[in-house]
């Protein structure tokens, strides 16, 4: 068992944790959720040892192994792959080296054969014969070629690091373990086998995300940082998140009686453990939506943004027409002969294999690039606003926000006063003299809530997003995703969160080099149809040869 004992952590004036004390208990897998620079990472270093508090104790039980996922990418770098795996297991590592020390030494006495013996022995108990072998079979799962497991690290591109790293840290079956943001940089079917990996774990494991699919299929408790205390609450992210806004629209509600909302909320756990029951953590999670007290559930004091997409007029019967489009990149093919209709019920998930090939479409069908060849055409109905991956572009100058938003009011809007203004910043959370901000100091999550405003700002009837939950806390994302799925219009997205493809989208176009799969369905639903995974296989192969 993992625990802290009343531990606080200030730096300054700013408190992130006063008096923390809570047990993360064996079989679990607690999801910590938090707004952006609540802490969640910093907890997670407290924990491992890496920062000490200012007050107060982490306890491990006796003998257990705790794994971290590594955030330096370069700590290993003059190390091979395989090793830096294999270096995940400490205690097993440090017996390697010292006994293959031993062997190489010329003047080996009977002492050293003793103490080697010893060495084999405690090796063995390890696992240490099959640890090459089981560190192999896990880059591979990850998605780490054979080709690469004699690299170096420093040889590695950016996202191959990470999944080594990842690797590294579920390596040897650790008592408990510590993922930050496990998922960046990982591909769907990665994401799935880890997730798959997590549901079956046996031991304490801890995650900090922002993927709330991820969090919903793995977690059995929520730890919710907030007003530097953590509060753990039994259930994934959408029952904590659900629950919590039936509390709070209850407390709200002045005449129902006390036995009504205790009626409601047990009703609304019933239906949610009855849904458990799909999931991997289906027999945990339930057993402990079972010993639930109904006085436990209480209201959220978090704050949502209000993301409302309200279009100035209808679609047409003409949106956005795409004819043997392509495009290319230092001789590499991103994506080629490309041609569809979008209906005015569409509502579409744009996927690839290649992210820059999404986001040169997406460039593209918004003026921003010019294609190899082919051509678009939108309809003279569509008013459409464009949430790009990149956004650097827009905050180049040094004005205040009320001034950078300014300079995007269409022309027909007359009246755009500073109240007009204000009033879509205050949706976005920005009060006061957050107003005053110049837009060369915002966060990254500061200028997505910025651009979100200026897209609200065009009325807009199709909306394009490209990873649109990049750089945003779990309130945003939630609220973006609820603001998507009851925007009337027409929806371009690519995005890896799962919950907001699978709730906004009824179509999914895969972009590859050799043309497009087209299909009408969820992106579940596409993932695990075999047909079409056939199809895909097929399509890059084609492609790569």
């Amino acid at each position: 068992m993992l625990s802290t004992n009343n531990v606080s952590l200030a730096y300054g004036k700013r408190v992130l944790f006063d008096e923390v004390s809570i047990n993360f208990v064996k079989g679990n897998c607690y999801g910590i959720i938090g707004a952006n620079g609540a802490g969640k990472s910093t907890f997670l270093k407290i924990l491992s040892g890496e920062i000490e508090p200012n007050k107060g104790t982490v306890s491990i039980t006796p003998g257990e192994r705790l794994s971290i996922l590594k955030q330096n990418h370069f700590e290993f770098n003059d190390y091979t792959v395989l090793n830096t795996v294999l270096m995940g297991n400490k205690k097993m590592w440090d017996i390697q080296q010292e006994k293959d020390a031993l062997y190489l030494k010329e003047d080996f006495t009977e002492a050293d054969g003793i103490r080697a013996g010893e060495l084999e022995a405690e090796y063995g108990e390890m696992g240490g014969y099959t640890s090459e072998s089981d560190a192999a079979q896990m880059l591979n799962n990850l998605g780490v070629k054979e080709e690469y497991h004699q690299y170096y690290m420093k040889d590695l591109t950016g996202t191959q690091k990470v999944r080594v790293l990842l690797a590294q840290a579920l390596f040897g079956n650790p008592d408990i373990l510590l993922l930050d943001e496990p998922t960046n940089d990982l591909d769907v079917e990665t994401i799935r086998w880890l997730e798959n990996f997590l549901a079956d774990y046996e031991h304490t494991a801890i995650v900090v995300s922002h993927d709330r699919h991820f969090l919903d299929t793995v977690c059995t408790h929520v730890a919710d940082v907030d007003r530097s205390k953590i509060t753990i609450y039994t259930g994934n992210y959408t029952f904590w998140y659900e629950s919590s806004q039936l509390a709070a629209r209850q407390q709200s509600d002045k005449n129902k009686k006390m036995e009504e909302k205790r009626k409601d909320l047990l009703d609304f756990i019933a239906r949610f453990s009855a849904n458990a029951s799909k999931s991997k953590q289906a027999t945990s999670r339930k057993k402990a939506l079972e010993k639930l007290v109904i006085e436990d559930i209480k209201p959220s004091n978090r704050r949502y943004p209000g993301i409302i997409f309200k279009p100035e007029r209808q679609v047409g019967n003409d949106i956005l027409k795409v004819e043997k489009l392509s495009a290319y990149h230092e001789g590499n093919t991103l994506f080629e002969d490309v041609s569809f209709d979008i209906g005015r019920t569409d509502k579409v998930l744009i996927t690839s294999r290649n992210q820059l090939a999404i986001t040169t479409f997406f460039n593209i069908i918004n003026d921003e690039a010019k294609p190899t060849q082919g051509s678009f055409i939108w309809g003279t109905t569509i008013t459409k606003a464009y949430l790009p991956n990149n956004n650097q572009y827009y905050f180049e100058n040094s004005l205040n926000l009320m001034d950078w938003l300014r300079q995007f009011v269409p022309p027909n809007v007359v009246d755009a006063d500073e109240d007009f203004l204000r009033g879509f910043f205050g949706k976005m959370l920005f009060a006061g003299d957050e107003l005053s901000k110049k837009t060369n100091v915002l966060s990254g999550g500061e200028k997505v809530r910025c651009m979100l405003s200026r897209m609200m700002l065009q009325n807009p009837n199709a909306i394009i997003l490209d990873e649109p939950t990049n750089h945003l806390d779990l309130e945003s994302i939630t609220a973006f995703n609820n603001g998507v799925v009851d925007f009337p219009g027409v929806v371009l997205m690519a995005t890896h969160d799962l919950a907001f493809a699978n709730s906004v989208c009824n179509r999914v176009i895969e972009l590859t080099p050799k043309g497009i799969i087209d299909r009408i369905c969820t992106y579940e639903e596409y993932l695990e149809n075999p047909k079409v995974q056939e199809l895909r296989e097929s399509m890059y192969m084609v492609a790569a040869s």
